[in-house]
């Protein structure tokens, strides 16, 4: 008879379930155990086993991101549990569906303080939607299902834990019996639509605006079309969140990118001078890039109705799916002919572009510009490329240079901003789509925590990957340069060695050591031909890039207290004290010269 372990691999499957990532231990070793042995009989899962638990996780989540379905992550109880938390706060963060199953000791030994059990309910409880422990085998089926389900329809990750001795036990059949739930292995659909008095309400309000702004996040995955068909009958602007980079093709002239210390100048005058804002799928926390309170009037879509009218006072709140929600909206909005702030939007963006090129091209003597690099990948990105980053400076200038056309895909760890999620997302990517460029923009900090092991991965499973471009790219500047630049612009405190200095590495070499193409770029005049050496290569590619640590990544608007902080920084004494004068100084007057040129530029298309 079948146990407990085959009925939950057989009913990972009926949720459509093809590929789990895991790690595996004593404590979930029934389980691993039947997954062998259905892989050996040809009707099993693919299991993908990457170097560490808590990559694990990070792939089920980037799996859920880059194809829409259930990422599931499985592993061993207490340790490689525990490993699991970051990942799945991930998911929980950036509204993921995600399954985690974990091992736990047998059943009688709960609550004896033997060796690995912890109370995995009391842990999972904060990051889970749903926890539970499977104590016997009529109750498999509901606790399975149920996970599946919430993780479904509440966007968030879920855990189950099953106990060693729980998992060899016969499934037996369920029938009709008092506390035995039968339970389905069918989600309800997340395509919810607001009522039409509801939808009405915010046609009202966007017909009446004459400086609508829609802020796009990942949320509205899936919905391109519609958000762009609702801005075109409004005469909208679009702004991206971070994670929804990848919604509006970037050469849609009226889309800015993001707004923040990571966004555009375009994107900030928006905020600033907008009289209707619609955040379509985003719970945007940076409450000091959004309107002023009474400026414009405000809608938000989304589906988790909770985070509705959290960040601004918004007049009407629509909880549906944007495509839905949208579908019904569109034909309620009037057709304006007016389309005086798309065209004023797309002026300003097309002169803040070369402002960006003009960044890229300044030369600093303490190393290539690491804006550079991205501005000459971005140059190159091919068709349907998967881009992702850490939550480094890798993730300023991925949103200040890297430009995502329709059918591309980036992404990285968002409300999280883990700085480990860059390597697995690339590698889940990969798995997800085999046929697919990947490229991984990661930091040299980062590329030491979970980036230089995950190379084993990448080595082990390459030959089963169709297209076998892979580029990594590490910027190598032997500094944790994104909290450097915090200390010295937020808290007024100079870049402290002790905490900030990364030992170098030759990670070129590492690359090669594993048979791989190593490529080492040191100045900018070598930055082009490197992307066209690796994106030449059909194969794993690291560009062990050796950037200057003290490019500035300048916010799009310099206010008094960063300018303030970053001076009581620097008299306290910052060790790059001279260097980050200096290339600040060059790439603030490069943003002064540039903004001048664009106003002259605006002038003569408005006499025109």
């Amino acid at each position: 008879m079948a146990t407990v372990s085959d009925f939950v691999i057989q009913r990972l499957k009926d949720w459509g379930v093809t590929r789990v990532f895991g790690f595996p231990g004593d404590g979930i070793g029934a389980l691993d155990g039947a997954l062998g042995d259905a892989a050996r009989h040809g009707d099993g899962l693919e299991y993908v086993r990457p170097t560490h638990e808590e990559i694990c996780a990070f792939m089920a989540v980037a799996h859920a991101k880059f194809t829409g379905e259930v990422g599931v992550c499985i592993a061993t109880s207490s340790p490689g549990a525990f490993h699991l938390l970051n990942g799945l706060y991930d998911a929980q963060m950036d509204n993921q569906p995600v399954v985690a199953i974990v091992g736990q000791q047998g059943l009688d030994a709960l609550g004896t303080f033997t060796q690995q059990e912890s109370n995995l309910e009391r842990v999972f409880s904060d990051v889970a939607a749903y926890v539970h422990t499977i104590v016997a085998p009529q109750q498999a089926q509901a606790v399975i299902d149920t996970a599946f389900r919430t993780a479904i329809t509440r966007l968030q990750p879920t855990v189950i834990i099953l106990p060693h001795d729980v998992q060899a036990m016969q499934a037996g059949s369920l029938s009709p019996a008092h506390w035995v739930a039968r339970s389905s292995s069918a989600a309800a659909s997340p395509a919810i639509t607001p009522p039409k008095p509801e939808l009405e309400r915010a046609a009202e309000i966007i017909n009446a605006g004459e400086r609508v702004t829609f802020l796009v996040g990942a949320g509205a995955t899936g919905a391109t079309d519609q958000v762009l068909e609702a801005a075109r009958r409004s005469g909208a602007g679009i702004i991206t969140a971070l994670r929804g980079k990848d919604v509006v093709p970037s050469d849609v002239p009226f889309h800015t990118q993001q707004v923040g210390l990571l966004g555009t100048l375009p994107s900030l005058h928006q905020i600033q001078r907008c009289d209707t804002i619609v955040m379509l799928g985003t719970n945007y926390p940076y409450g000091e890039f959004l309107p002023e309170s009474g400026q414009a009037r405000g809608i938000q879509v989304d589906l988790k109705p909770e985070q509705l009218g959290v960040r601004y006072p918004t007049e009407v709140n629509l909880w549906g799916d944007v495509a839905s929600t949208l579908d019904a909206l569109i034909p309620l909005l009037n057709h304006t002919d007016d389309l005086s702030w798309q065209e004023q939007v797309a002026d300003e963006m097309r002169g803040w572009e070369r402002e960006m090129e003009a960044q890229a091209m300044v030369g600093y003597e303490s190393g290539a510009n690491p804006r550079r690099v991205y501005h000459e990948l971005n140059r190159r990105l091919p068709e349907n490329v998967i881009v992702t980053a850490d939550a480094g400076t890798t993730a300023d200038w991925y949103g200040h240079h890297i430009r995502l056309r329709r059918g591309m895909r980036g992404d990285l760890s968002g409300r999280l901003a883990s700085m480990l999620a860059a390597m697995p997302y690339a590698t889940a990517a990969k798995f997800a789509h085999p046929d697919r460029p990947v490229v991984c923009t990661i930091g040299d900090g980062a590329f030491q925590m979970l980036g230089m092991n995950e190379l084993i991965t990448v080595k082990k499973y390459l030959d089963g990957w169709e297209n076998k471009q892979f580029i990594v790219l590490v910027l190598h500047n032997d500094d944790l340069s994104q909290v450097s630049w915090e200390m010295r612009t937020e808290d007024g405190n100079p870049m402290w060695r002790g905490s900030q200095d990364i030992e170098s590495v030759d990670y070129a070499g590492w690359a090669e050591l594993l048979g791989f193409k190593g490529i080492r770029l040191r100045d900018d005049d070598s930055v082009a031909a490197a992307w066209d050496d690796a994106f030449a290569h059909d194969g794993v590619t690291l560009i062990d890039a050796y950037v200057s640590k003290n490019v500035p990544p300048l916010p799009p608007h310099i206010t008094k207290e960063y300018a303030k902080n970053m001076g009581m920084a620097l008299l306290k004494g910052d060790p790059n004290e001279l260097d980050v004068i200096k290339d600040s100084a060059q790439a603030l007057a490069t943003e002064g010269i540039e903004r001048v040129k664009g106003a002259l530029h605006l002038g003569r298309d408005r006499e025109k």
